[in-house]
C-alpha cells in the first residue's frame, strides 16, 4: 500500500499508538494513527475521522471490543476492526471474532500487523460499493428477514427492496442468498445470535 493508512486506535496506553506506527514503519507501510480511551471519544472519532481500519485493545473491563463492533456496525460497516492485545483467552478469541472483528494480533507477534490490516481492507473493500440502504438491505437480509418484512420495516415496496437485494448482489460479484448471508456474517455485518 503506498498512502497513508488511517488508524483509529482505541486503547487506554498512549504507547500502543508509537508501537503501531513503528511496527508498521518497519514494514513499509505509513499510518497515521489517531489515539481515543473511551466510548464518546470513539464514537465521534469514528464518524469524523473516516478510518480506514480500527484497531481496539482488548481490555474487557471498560468498552469492550463487542461495543466496539457494534458502533462500527451501525457508523461504517465497511471499517474492520482489528483486535491488539498482549494475551487473550481461547473463549475471549472466539467471541471477537464472532461478533464481528477481522483479526486478532498479539503484540508479541505485532510484525503481523501490517499484513493483518492488509487482509482485512481487502476482505471489506467490496462494501465500499454499497449505499446506506443497500447495507440494510444486506443486514435485514442476512438476519433472516422474508422481504416483505424488510419492505413494511423500511417503507419500501417489495419490487424496491428486491432491486436493492440484486444490486447488492451484484455489485460484490455474488450469486445467491446463502453465500450473501455467509459474506455478511463473515465481515460482522450481522450481529451474532
Amino acid at each position: 500500500m503506498t498512502q497513508s493508512i488511517r488508524i483509529l486506535l482505541l486503547s487506554p496506553n498512549p504507547d500502543d499508538a508509537d508501537l503501531i506506527g513503528r511496527s508498521l514503519a518497519d514494514t513499509g507501510m505509513t499510518s497515521m494513527v489517531t489515539r481515543v480511551e473511551d466510548r464518546e471519544a470513539f464514537t465521534k472519532a469514528v464518524v469524523e475521522s473516516a478510518p480506514d481500519v480500527i484497531i481496539a485493545d482488548y481490555w474487557p473491563n471498560a468498552f469492550d471490543v463487542r461495543g466496539t463492533l457494534d458502533v462500527v456496525r451501525q457508523t461504517r460497516p465497511a471499517t474492520p476492526v482489528i483486535v491488539l492485545t498482549e494475551s487473550i483467552t481461547g473463549a475471549a478469541a472466539v467471541a471477537c471474532l464472532r461478533a464481528g472483528a477481522d483479526d486478532i494480533v498479539l503484540v508479541p507477534n505485532i510484525k503481523r500487523l501490517a499484513t493483518a490490516i492488509s487482509d482485512a481492507i481487502s476482505r471489506r473493500s467490496p462494501l465500499s460499493r454499497l449505499t446506506t440502504r443497500q447495507f440494510e438491505v444486506m443486514r435485514l437480509v442476512a438476519e433472516g428477514h422474508r422481504t416483505r418484512d424488510i419492505a413494511d420495516r423500511l417503507k419500501l415496496s417489495v419490487k424496491t427492496v428486491e432491486s436493492h437485494r440484486g444490486e447488492v448482489m451484484k455489485r460484490l460479484e455474488m450469486h445467491g442468498v446463502v453465500k450473501l448471508v455467509r459474506y455478511a456474517m463473515q465481515v460482522g455485518l450481522v450481529a451474532p445470535s
